[in-house]
Parts: structure tokens; C-alpha cells; sequence
């Protein structure tokens, strides 16, 4: 039977995940994934794919915030659940804007010193509202500061799969999902377009196209042509590369790792629509 067995969130947008053993669902996702975000001098989103330093930050949640380690230097720093101003940024992630709210001046120079470069970190407010592509969702889909959707989907099976054809085996931190299956065959979650957890109601709506940032080593930020080459070989559908599926959803609540996925409906063509040249 297909069930969950792993979950994350990713609490700061490109830096490390947090393994847990069940999550709040929530309207943009998992609680607490993706809420801040690190962005530039002109508020534009910062990620691996062109700073994979942020890599060598690892997080826990606390109490009272989110712990921060810098992996080579082992400095700590927690960023409050709260933000410790209010100044409100205009921010872009991809093509969206959204509104942001700078955190304190402390949490802005800890990560400019520890990658070298100015930068701010800001947080998503509750009233701050980022609509999903209306290409696949309605307006009442809602996202935090991911890169499109509510929450990604990968299966065991297809990373198996995947390290099946590569010499230097990759985890499931290089593709970053909130959702790991099993139970089910290698890609079958590319067909996935309804299924229901619990009373949540999950539709797939768009499989994930891949970057270099899969490229990136986890642990040491080094970045690596594979697995993205050997993806590329036989997961190329059009001009991308496609692995894991994207989610949005319908209702809230608690799903844990164990818990069983009923499959309602199955769409052979999602993918081929997706990857159509447009």
C-alpha cells in the first residue's frame, strides 16, 4: 500500500531540511517550510543554484525559533518565530513578487558574514499572499517562498531507480522534497493527479523539472555534474528534466510518516502536457 515514509521541511529557502515524523498541513504547505528566505541587495531570492554555500547551513527546529548551524564553523544562530521588525520588503522568487518581513539586523549580518556577501532575511507573513501558477491552480492556492508550489513528492522507488544507474549513489536531500512514498513503482507519482491522506485531498498538478542545484553535494557544497547528467539520459521530456511531482491541496491537519495514501485518480498524460513545448 502506498504510505509515507519520510517527511521535510526546509524552514529558510535553500538552506538545509529538518527530517520529522508528522507535520501541520497548512494553506502554503507543511508549517514552518520555506517561511524565510535569504535575498540580495535588490530582494531578489538567493538559492544553491548560484550560492551553494548555503548548503553548510543545517537547522532544527526549537521552542522558541528555528537553530541555525554553520557546518565549517559550528556557530549557532536562532531565528525567532517572530520577526524582530517591521520593515516590509517587496521580494521576488522566480517571476513572483510577494511581500517579506526583514527579521532583525543580527540574523542580516550572522549569514552576510558567514557567505561573505550582503543579504537580508525576511519572513512570510500570515497576510502575506503568493497564489500558485494559475496555469495549474485556482486563485485560492496560496505557496510560501518555494519555488512554485505548496509541497514536492518524490518516491523511494524512483531513487532507487535513479542510484541504480549512477556510480556515486545521491539522498533524497539533493531533490529536497516534503513528501517520500512507498509502496508504489519507480515514476508511478508522475501520473498521480488525485489522491487523498487522511481528509486532505492532494492533486498533482505538474512535475518537477530539475536544475544544477541538484548538482550540489549536501554535506560539503560542492557541486557535481551528476545526478542531473544521468537524469538527462532518460528523463528529458522536451527541453527539461523532470523528477518528483508538484503538489497543491485541499484542507488541513496533521499527516505522519506511516500514514497511507489512497490513490483516486491516475492521469497517464500529465506529464507529456507538461513537458509540450509551449
Amino acid at each position: 500500500m502506498p504510505h509515507i515514509s519520510r517527511l521535510f521541511i526546509y524552514p529558510v529557502k535553500s538552506l538545509g531540511g529538518i527530517a520529522l515524523t508528522g507535520a501541520q498541513v497548512t494553506a502554503r504547505g507543511l508549517q514552518h517550510d520555506r517561511r524565510w528566505m535569504l535575498v540580495d541587495q535588490n530582494n531578489r531570492f538567493m538559492s544553491q543554484r548560484t550560492t551553494p554555500a548555503m548548503a553548510l547551513f543545517k537547522l532544527r527546529l526549537t521552542d522558541d525559533g528555528v537553530e541555525v548551524l554553520h557546518s565549517p564553523t559550528q556557530d549557532k544562530l536562532l531565528i525567532p518565530f517572530a520577526p524582530q521588525t517591521h520593515d516590509q520588503l517587496s521580494v521576488t522568487v522566480w517571476d513572483d513578487t510577494c511581500t517579506g518581513t526583514r527579521v532583525s539586523d543580527a540574523t542580516d549580518a550572522w549569514f552576510g558574514q558567514k557567505l561573505g556577501t550582503n543579504c537580508r532575511l525576511v519572513f512570510m507573513d500570515d497576510d502575506s499572499m503568493r497564489p500558485v501558477d494559475p496555469r495549474y491552480a485556482g486563485p485560492e492556492h496560496i505557496t510560501s517562498f518555494a519555488d512554485a508550489y505548496p509541497m514536492l513528492l518524490i518516491s523511494e522507488a524512483s531513487l532507487q531507480d535513479l542510484n541504480s544507474r549512477l556510480t556515486d549513489k545521491v539522498g533524497f536531500d539533493r531533490f529536497r522534497p516534503n513528501l517520500v512514498i512507498s509502496g508504489i513503482e519507480p515514476y508511478y507519482e508522475d501520473q498521480m493527479a488525485y489522491f487523498t491522506i487522511g481528509n486532505i485531498h492532494f492533486h498533482g498538478v505538474k512535475p518537477c523539472a530539475r536544475c544544477v542545484m541538484v548538482g550540489v553535494n549536501q554535506q560539503t557544497a560542492e557541486v557535481y555534474p551528476e545526478p542531473l547528467k544521468t537524469l538527462s539520459s532518460y528523463r528529458r521530456f522536451g527541453k527539461k528534466v523532470f523528477f518528483g511531482q508538484n503538489l497543491i491541496h485541499e484542507g488541513s491537519g496533521i499527516i505522519n510518516v506511516g500514514d497511507e495514501l489512497q490513490i483516486i485518480q491516475m492521469d497517464e498524460g500529465l506529464l507529456s502536457r507538461v513537458a509540450a513545448p509551449k
